[in-house]
């Protein structure tokens, strides 16, 4: 009976109470008689309760449930010894890729509406056209570069410029036609001075690369550089550590080579590249285009 406890006794409870309270847990206990009881108002300020109080005994209190509220088994002991504090759990952040479901019945012309005249990171200041991708919409290949230059923002195409005509001979030294493939970059904007895109530019845009290459469903991918492989790899790895190997990406291959643009300033490079693609013709059953054999 609350008349039999003392008044310390009674204070502790009260505390007790509003550190539930304070929980998100609302009152949970009642007794059996019909005697009222004091609760503290919602505007009461709780206190803390001082580390070594000890533990209260649960006889006197008679568990009655006034709603059907689920009540964590925490013991008094454990409550005692329990800061007055706020804890908000947070989960692991999710990756990017991971976190994001296949749209079904995606396509290019959809995502390119839903793309707009986008305006979402600040890359658009200083753009011509936005570059969106150019190919097969059912490509078994994508190359996957990593922004336009001066040529792809002029045109609204990507590869166009020197490093595309140079994407164009290698394609066709695998037996393809640029028409039998998908071209597109990380980025849809130009960078300023072609400078590399920045973190917050492929986080926002990455997201329609990735709904592109869900809707193609392609056999086989191609990174082309290090920021397109970085990207989807979710890495900062740099490509010499993966480049030429066979990888996964959403259950589809994923090969990593070095960008046009890299090979127009290191030629040397170009048998390392050749060699490349040779797995994935390979894999795609192509025969290279007599003459284009380097």
């Amino acid at each position: 009976m609350a008349a039999h406890l003392s008044e310390t006794l009674q204070k502790k409870i009260s505390t007790r109470l509003r550190f539930y309270e304070d929980l998100g847990i609302p009152l949970f206990y009642g007794h059996r008689c019909s005697v009222p009881r004091t609760v503290p108002g919602p505007s009461a300020q709780a206190q803390e309760i001082p580390s070594g109080t000890p533990a209260l005994p649960e006889e006197p209190v008679l568990a009655k449930p006034l709603a059907p509220t689920l009540v964590p088994n925490i013991s008094a002991a454990a409550i005692s010894a329990t800061p007055k504090t706020t804890f908000i759990p947070t989960a692991a952040k999710p990756s990017l890729f991971a976190a994001m479901d296949r749209i079904p019945d995606d396509s290019l012309l959809k995502i390119r509406s839903d793309l707009g005249e986008c305006t979402r990171c600040k890359l658009h200041r200083g753009r011509n056209k936005i570059v969106f991708g150019e190919g097969n919409p059912k490509a078994q290949l994508v190359f996957v570069g990593e922004g336009p230059g001066h040529d792809e923002d002029v045109q609204g195409l990507p590869f166009v410029g020197r490093a595309g005509k140079l994407l164009t001979q290698m394609i066709e030294a695998m037996g393809l036609e640029r028409k039998d493939v998908y071209i597109c970059n990380v980025v849809k904007c130009r960078p300023p001075e072609n400078r590399t895109p920045e973190k917050d530019e492929i986080t926002t845009c990455s997201p329609f690369l990735l709904r592109q290459l869900d809707a193609i469903s392609p056999q086989v991918i191609v990174c082309l550089g290090s920021v397109a492989a970085q990207t989807l790899l979710e890495t900062n790895r740099g490509i010499s550590h993966y480049r030429g190997e066979w990888l996964d990406f959403r259950g589809r291959k994923l090969l990593a080579t070095y960008h046009p643009a890299y090979l127009l300033r290191n030629p040397g490079a170009k048998s390392e590249v050749w060699r490349d693609l040779q797995k994935v013709m390979a894999v795609l059953g192509l025969q290279p285009r007599k003459g284009r054999s380097s």
